[in-house]
């Protein structure tokens, strides 16, 4: 063989290698991610059947302490939760030492204090499981049940961004009544042979109280978010404007995501990808209120969209809103593992692991089967929405590698 010839192999065989070394080391790069992304959903698979136990392992501190312990700017509670149950036990057990109307808002709520000094979000049982709710998809007052629906799919999503709920049956006469305000036991009414309340919110009405079955009221209680950690409110940019005939302009106008991803804080960052995340959520649970939104304060961007209050979610099995989905399919943009993620749920995963996660909630079952049903539908819509995107604008463009390192010190 020839000297140039020999020169002109040995040059073919170099750029080979070079593009084969290139072309594994971003192999195994990927590999290493879904093997990480495939590692922390079998992680969570395993740790979905939660017994609620008392029993705290490892430890002489109270479940508040620990629970509050958890929270860091980017998750309220950590990927590996062996005290979970014993948190969540407590929050449905331990003794009511206070009750009080709830914080500021529209619906019916009380502020309950725990004993140990926790501070929990009590909301009352409206509707019977089965009920469906007419009319805009942000109709009707809250549910309870789908504070704890919301919860545990916030788990299985591997979000880690909603505060604990837990459902708990209480009793009207002999725990909220003796430890009342004035201002909440003022509200209380007997009708029939029910003990009900109206509260005080904006759209609390003493013609519409919440009443219990006697005196035993099912409902839910969330978890405060510890003072430590101040929120901040922002207007969410995809939010409603609640006045007919008058549209917001993420409505109407195509190019409204670019006009976003001008502004702070979406210019730069986690937040756009976490209003992303939270749509996803929000659509496969029928949400369609999210006006507005939390994160803690001073974080410049940095801390978690915090879904809080998801209440206003599973009204109605047969109505997907996919106007909820808009910042999805306008901005074209999802998170790697998000992505990962939604496709380890499919063909009915998603809906066997939200019916294990709740098994063991006092107030199971949670949820009806035509809800559960529904999350599997909306999963193969959110899925076909960014299988559109990627045929548009190519995976590279809208599948995003944003892995953060979440410590708990």
């Amino acid at each position: 063989m020839k000297l140039k010839q020999r020169v002109v192999l040995l040059a073919i065989l170099l750029v080979i290698f070079i593009f084969t070394k290139v072309f594994l080391i971003d192999n195994l790069d990927t590999s290493a991610a879904n093997r990480e992304d495939q590692r922390a959903f079998q992680q969570m698979l395993s740790g979905l059947r939660m017994a609620l136990d008392p029993r705290l392992e490892h430890t002489l501190q109270s479940p508040w302490e620990i629970a509050a312990q958890w929270v860091v700017p980017r998750e309220v509670y950590p990927e590996d939760t062996p005290e979970l149950g014993a948190v969540m036990h407590a929050m449905t057990t331990k003794k009511i030492i206070k009750a009080d109307v709830g914080y500021k808002g529209t619906q019916l709520k009380a502020l309950l204090i725990l004993e140990g000094g926790q501070k929990v979000v009590f909301k009352p049982k409206r509707y019977a499981r089965d009920y469906i709710v007419e009319g805009e998809p942000y109709a009707g007052y809250d549910r309870h049940n789908a504070e704890v629906a919301a919860f545990h799919l916030d788990r299985i999503l591997g979000f880690r961004r909603a505060p604990l709920v837990v459902g708990r049956f209480v009793n009207l006469r002999t725990e909220i009544k003796p430890v009342a305000t004035e201002q909440l036991l003022s509200t209380f009414m007997t009708v029939g042979n029910n003990t009900c309340f109206y509260g005080k919110c904006y759209y609390c009405r003493e013609t519409e109280p919440a009443c219990a079955d006697g005196d035993i009221m099912e409902g839910s209680v969330t978890l405060w978010l510890p003072d430590v950690w101040p929120l901040q409110k922002h207007r969410h940019p995809w939010g409603r404007t609640y006045r007919e005939g008058k549209l917001a302009r993420w409505e109407y106008d195509e190019s409204y995501c670019d006009a976003v991803k001008k502004t702070s804080p979406y210019d730069s960052g986690p937040r756009l990808l976490d209003i992303i995340d939270t749509a996803i959520f929000d659509y496969l649970i029928g949400n369609a209120d999210r006006h507005h939104y939390e994160s803690f304060q001073d974080d410049e961007g940095a801390s978690m969209l915090i879904l809080l209050d998801n209440a206003k979610s599973f009204g109605n099995p047969v109505l997907d809103e996919r106007s909820i989905l808009a910042p999805l399919y306008q901005c074209c943009i999802i998170r790697v593992s998000t992505w990962n993620r939604l496709n380890y749920l499919k063909n009915g995963v998603l809906k066997s692991a939200l019916k294990t996660a709740m098994s063991h909630d006092p107030i199971s079952p949670v949820l009806s089967d035509p809800h559960l049903d529904a999350l599997d539908q909306r999963l193969l819509s959110i899925l076909a929405t960014v299988k559109q995107c990627t045929d548009q604008f190519g995976p590279d463009v809208v599948l995003v590698e944003d892995r953060m390192t979440l410590s708990h010190l």
